[in-house]
């Protein structure tokens, strides 16, 4: 999965040292000279972080530009976490899960507000829903939507 669509994996035999990950249409190819499972399995991680790093930093970047409050850009790092999307440390790092980048792309949005609303409101407080409500009226839906997607997501 990729940002919400299912992709077939291809693996293709290839004579190059490092193995690469590529998106082609509706396929993932891997392209190694091991195709263990173990090998592809790195390889995809490796595409998986480079791709949320890029995509999140964009997210967090759009999010930013629509705040009427406009926080800083929070510094950012990518933690595979079993539970959580992501979490925003009293310090203001926010910290999020790369295989978050697997959900459709509303469901990121809806993750990357939750944790810059911590920034202004540190707690799950009715105020802090509230700024929730006034920049993402449906993310009530965008939650259910990605609880819905999380084992499918978190157990690829």
């Amino acid at each position: 999965m990729y940002l919400g669509r299912r992709y077939r994996l291809k693996v293709i035999p290839a004579d190059v040292a490092e193995a690469s990950v590529k998106l082609c249409g509706n396929r993932l190819e891997v392209r190694s000279t091991d195709p263990a499972p173990a090998m592809v399995r790195a390889a995809m991680e490796a595409w998986y972080r480079a791709r949320a790093r890029a995509v999140f930093a964009k997210g967090i970047d759009d999010m930013l530009a629509m705040l009427r409050w406009k926080p800083a850009a929070p510094p950012m790092r990518l933690q595979a976490m079993k539970i959580q999307w992501g979490s925003c440390s009293p310090a203001g790092r926010l910290t999020l899960n790369p295989w978050l980048v697997k959900a459709p792309r509303d469901c990121i949005d809806y993750v990357i507000l939750h944790e810059l609303c911590h920034l202004k409101e540190h707690n799950h407080s009715a105020r802090f829903f509230r700024l929730m409500d006034r920049y993402m009226p449906t993310w009530r839906q965008r939650k259910a939507r990605l609880d819905e997607l999380a084992e499918v997501i978190l157990n690829q």
